[in-house]
């Protein structure tokens, strides 16, 4: 047995929350110089066991050792003291301050700034050397791009002297070409000697840069394997507790007509920044036109205009009728005449009202449909009660009760709620925002085979996702979006995650070559 003690162990760490069981005796060792990898589904416990190791919660029973020393973590100051740095998903940087200033916020050595700048503007420089973290120090944060937000949060903890880094779904903002640069990046912190936790939900990146690999389920840890002695296969069982089928079994499109035309749509938001720019594409019956994209490229606002949100100029035509993009009939409701339905990007601010019953939540937007109607002034709730049930038993919401709040559903269920209530009106056209985002590996399987049977079915669906292997194994053309422009279109079979990943961040092969 080695004599190395372990970088980080908890032993017996519970944690619950009222009557929910978050973490369940968890006990696991990441070992120095390693990148150790943690999986699960949503409300597994994951992200609770990493908020108990940094210091936001406290663990109702169980003891936390770093370096083989017992050590008491009350809060986040106690956990960077024990050399612990934490890379959130959403960054935690101030948007108007430069890369320097942002490095030092919360670690300056006193009242005056600028000896604090001047000593971080050395050990930048030094840590990008070591790390290859190159930054500019005198940038503004909102002018630089993620990948580049994502290196000043690793280096605000290199500054802060962390040996143990924890990295919470890193690759969510990031194209490709970033995601491969962070990995390098990961690589070199390794090799440096330090220890790298990684959450994520992606098993690629999981077999790509992992060396071990833990699997939560239900609050418990159920594994922890040699990543080379694994395969996504059996990770995705371990996570679920059931075989899961990876790969999106589709036959070829059949498809007809054309339902959406899009022609030179164009937005100027409230500050005068152009986020749409001439934007024209079609979808037709039988078909998913996937829109790949880096978040904040143009594609929420082109799911806004469409589904009735925002008002822009250009022509949009829906089975051969023009919309009305600015009068009094170019709202929602107006849309969903048209037999346009849309799963929002953001379902707890745009798809669901999180205080109200699943019942409810399942009519929003189709409560003047005849048959929800007793008469002129009242609904017939018993039902829109019946038909919320089974919508929920056809789309296995867990649990499948009417009378729960919507903020009582995972992640997962609370999307499956907004799928049923749109793809069940039988639309012509499905717009459909990041399907998937923060869904466990089970569900996303389900939402999947939901999309393709739609698409069968004869139905357009325009799917907007900033996961490129979601959107080549749905999608059967592909168009992306840099800067609120259309960068060119293709098929799946013609084009990889490089070529599409180069088209994200605004160039094509030649310019990149």
């Amino acid at each position: 047995m080695s004599d190395i003690a372990p970088a980080i162990e908890l032993k017996g760490i519970s944690k619950a929350f009222g009557p929910v069981q978050a973490n369940k005796d968890i006990a696991i060792r990441v070992m120095p110089g390693t990148i150790h990898g943690i999986i699960g589904e949503n409300g597994a416990g994951k992200s609770t066991l990493m908020s108990i190791l940094y210091g936001f919660y406290k663990a109702d029973k169980g003891e936390i050792f770093i370096g083989g020393k017992k050590t008491v973590i009350p809060d986040s100051q106690a956990a960077i003291a024990a050399g612990i740095g934490m890379v959130f998903q959403h960054f935690k940087l101030v948007e108007n301050f430069t890369v320097l200033e942002n490095v030092i916020l919360g670690a300056e050595d006193g009242a005056m700034l600028r000896p604090s700048l001047a000593k971080a503007r050395r050990e930048l420089k030094a840590l990008a050397e070591e790390y290859g973290l190159h930054v500019e120090p005198d940038a503004v944060i909102e002018d630089i791009g993620v990948g580049m937000q994502q290196r000043v949060e690793i280096l605000k903890a290199l500054y802060r002297r962390a040996d143990i880094l924890i990295l919470d779904e890193p690759t969510g903002v990031l194209t490709p070409a970033e995601a491969d640069q962070l990995f390098r990046i990961l690589e070199r912190l390794r090799e440096e000697g330090k220890t790298i936790i990684l959450i994520t939900h992606k098993l690629r990146e999981i077999m790509e840069i992992t060396d071990t690999v833990s699997v939560m389920r239900r609050g418990e840890m159920t594994a922890t394997v040699k990543t080379a002695g694994t395969n996504p296969a059996k990770l995705a069982e371990l996570m679920v507790g059931r075989k899961v089928l990876l790969r999106v079994d589709k036959a070829p499109a059949k498809v007809g007509n054309k339902v959406l035309e899009v022609r030179d749509l164009n937005i100027t938001d409230n500050k005068g920044v152009h986020r749409l720019k001439g934007v024209s594409f079609n979808v037709r019956a039988g078909e998913i036109l996937g829109i790949a994209g880096v978040a904040g490229n143009g594609q929420s606002e082109l799911l806004e205009v469409l589904g009735g949100y925002e008002k822009a100029t250009g022509e949009i035509v829906v089975n051969g009728q023009k919309i009305d993009l600015t009068g009094r009939n170019s709202d929602g409701q107006s849309r969903r005449a048209r037999g346009i339905a849309h799963v929002p990007e953001d379902r707890q601010r745009e798809g669901l009202i999180m205080d109200f019953f699943a019942w409810e939540n399942m009519v929003f937007g189709y409560h003047r449909d005849p048959k929800y109607q007793r008469n002129r002034l009242l609904m017939d709730n018993a039902a829109i009660k019946e038909d919320a049930a089974g919508k929920m038993e056809r789309f296995d919401v867990r649990p499948p009760d009417p009378f729960l709040q919507a903020k009582s559903f995972s992640g997962g269920n609370q999307q499956k709620i907004v799928l049923a209530r749109e793809m069940e009106r039988d639309p012509d056209l499905l717009l459909i925002g990041q399907p998937t985002r923060g869904v466990d590996i089970g569900a996303i399987e389900f939402i999947h085979q939901q999309i393709i049977a739609l698409r069968d079915q004869g139905k357009a669906i325009l799917l907007v996702s900033v996961e490129l292997e979601e959107i080549l194994s749905l999608s059967d053309r592909i168009a992306v979006m840099f800067d609120g422009k259309m960068m060119g279109e293709r098929l799946p079979a013609d084009t990889d995650e490089k070529e599409l990943g180069l088209m994200m961040a605004g160039m094509t092969k030649g310019e990149a070559a």
